[in-house]
């Protein structure tokens, strides 16, 4: 059975930077990796059955897309939300979720 992904204006908001970014600095090929992560990933927790390490904050989780960015998400009974896309680059601290 499929679980409900929900995304928040936050990680709509953080998705659409990343993109963002890699139209104004990378190519096609680049976008396209980063997207077909994101979609792997998204494919995995709609399953149900895998949980990615845990975050800073209490069942917050954090999936690594590629090496510069993580999808922090939470687990709730009926469904999945998707936080943030967050840079990896940037200091781990200042993570606003």
């Amino acid at each position: 059975m499929a679980v409900k992904i929900f995304w928040t204006e936050e990680a709509i908001s953080s998705y659409d930077k990343v993109i963002d970014y890699l139209e104004e600095n990378w190519t096609e090929k680049e976008i396209a990796h980063f997207t077909e992560n994101v979609a792997n990933v998204l494919a995995l927790l709609s399953e149900g059955n895998v949980q990615f390490r845990s975050s800073i904050k209490k069942n917050y989780h954090e999936a690594l897309i590629n090496k510069q960015n993580l999808l922090i998400y939470r687990i709730k009974p009926d469904q999945i939300e998707l936080i943030m896309f967050w840079d990896t680059r940037k200091n781990p601290k200042k993570k606003k979720f």
